[in-house]
Order: structure tokens, then C-alpha cells, then sequence
């Protein structure tokens, strides 16, 4: 786990400016006051919604006239992401893919917690009954999350409990993240290992392990669901892969997880 490394995956529509600088330009509000800007979140109604929402369904129609359309066909998703409540990482927009694409679950710091009722019922769904060939957990750098659970300070209930797993990952890494100086660079390992340890969380989970054996047995191109580990650079657009061999992780864990 202390050999994890990244390789960068370039999104085309990030390469220029990212999403918030394009949106600080286009409102003409300064950086410093972007946190107070005006929107729709003004109205005590939230009644400009509608009318977005028209906008919207105007814009879809013309790009392409046969979108509600498909939607009708059904929910037929080949990928389920795991990712963070951070309202800047858009699953579906950083991969370039459409809505009917990507599944996806969202939690503070993409977590995969085996008491979590929730996650575990996505999971289920996603591997049981929609079959996705693939599961990605991405965190992203300047995650909250990960910075609150490097700091001695109690955020109260239920929130301290949650991030008592990110604390539970900085303490298996401790030494490696401590060895790092400076503070951003410390916090974005965390926010990598944390990552590669929600995707060692999946190995050990029934469903990804009984549908891999029954894709292996029918003989598929490979194992499904796929486990992958990204992490989403927010001021970049850019999204990373972890360079982690995951199988061999998910051998050593056998002797004491394996249900398959």
C-alpha cells in the first residue's frame, strides 16, 4: 500500500480553465466572493428552479432530439462510482459521459463502510441486479473530509463517528503521511490512501466477490465488477488513476475475508 502511485487521465473539457473559473468569468464575480455570489439559492421558494429546468430541457431537446426518448428504454448503468458529497466532482461530467451512464453513490469522503446500510444496498443493486462491469471509488484533493479527520477536534455526532474511518486509514498510514512536510501535500496522501482503502473495503464485500467468481466461471473477458481507485484534482479538472495492484491485495486478504 506505501507503492501506491498515480497516473493522470486528462478530461478534454477541463484542459482550458476548470468548471469554477469559467463560471467566476461568465458571472462576473470576483474569486473572493464567489462563496456569497447570487444564484437561485436566494429564493425562499427556489422558484427560478422551473424555469431552469426549461432551459435545460430546451438545450437536451436540441442537442439531441431523441434523449428523453432513450431515457424510456430503461436504467441500464455499466459503472458504479463511488464518490464524495464535494458539490464540485460531477461524476457524470468529469468522464465525459452521459446521464444513463454512471450509478452513482455519494457520501463525506466516498466512503465504503460494511455497517453503512445505505452504501451497502447500492452496491448490492449495482452488482446483483444492474450488473456493472465496474466499481470506482474517487476521492478528490482539498476533500474536507479528510482535512477534518487529520485535526484534534471533535465535530460532534454523527459526523465525528463518520470520520472516525478516515481517522482509522491516517492511523494505519501515520508514519508515511507524517514523513510529508508540507501540509496540502500530507492531506492529498491521505485523501489517495483513503481511496485505495475504500477499493480494499469492496474486495471484502459478498457481492463483488460472488460476482466475480460467477463472471470468471461464465467465461467473461474479466472479473466483474473491476475495482478502480481515481482521485479528481478539483482546481485542475483532472482526473488520476491509482496505480495499485489491487489483486494482489485482494489475495492477501483471503485468508480472513474470503466468502468465495
Amino acid at each position: 500500500m506505501n507503492s501506491i502511485s498515480m497516473r493522470r487521465v486528462v478530461n478534454p473539457r477541463f484542459t482550458n480553465s476548470t468548471l469554477a473559473v469559467r463560471a467566476y468569468s461568465s458571472s462576473n464575480v470576483a474569486m473572493q466572493d464567489w462563496a456569497n455570489r447570487p444564484g437561485v439559492w436566494d429564493e425562499k421558494d427556489l422558484g427560478s428552479m422551473i424555469s431552469a429546468n426549461r432551459t435545460w430541457m430546451s438545450k437536451m431537446q436540441k442537442e439531441n432530439p431523441d434523449y428523453f426518448e432513450m431515457n424510456k428504454a430503461g436504467h441500464f448503468p455499466k459503472i458504479l462510482w463511488i464518490g464524495c458529497v464535494d458539490a464540485r466532482v460531477p461524476a457524470n461530467e468529469l468522464i465525459n459521459e452521459p446521464p444513463g451512464s454512471v450509478f452513482v453513490h455519494r457520501n463525506i469522503a466516498n466512503q465504503v463502510v460494511n455497517t453503512d446500510s445505505n452504501c451497502m444496498s447500492v452496491l448490492q443493486y449495482a452488482v446483483d441486479y444492474l450488473k456493472v462491469k465496474h466499481v470506482v471509488v474517487c476521492g478528490h484533493y482539498d476533500c474536507g473530509g479528510c482535512k477534518a479527520a487529520m485535526s484534534n477536534y471533535d465535530h460532534q455526532s454523527p459526523l465525528e463517528n463518520w470520520l472516525r474511518n478516515i481517522r482509522d486509514t491516517f492511523r494505519i498510514h501515520k508514519d508515511e503521511i507524517l514523513a510529508i512536510k508540507d501540509i496540502t501535500a500530507r492531506q492529498n496522501r491521505l485523501v489517495e490512501l483513503n481511496v485505495a482503502e475504500q477499493c480494499i473495503n469492496l474486495f471484502k464485500t459478498v457481492q463483488v466477490q460472488r460476482a466475480q467468481k460467477e463472471s470468471k466461471e461464465a467465461g467473461k473477458p474479466f472479473e466483474e465488477p473491476q475495482i478502480h481507485g481515481y482521485c479528481f484534482d478539483p482546481h485542475t479538472g483532472e482526473l488520476k488513476k491509482l496505480q495499485v495492484d489491487f489483486s494482489k491485495a485482494a489475495e492477501e486478504l483471503k485468508t480472513i475475508y474470503s466468502l468465495y
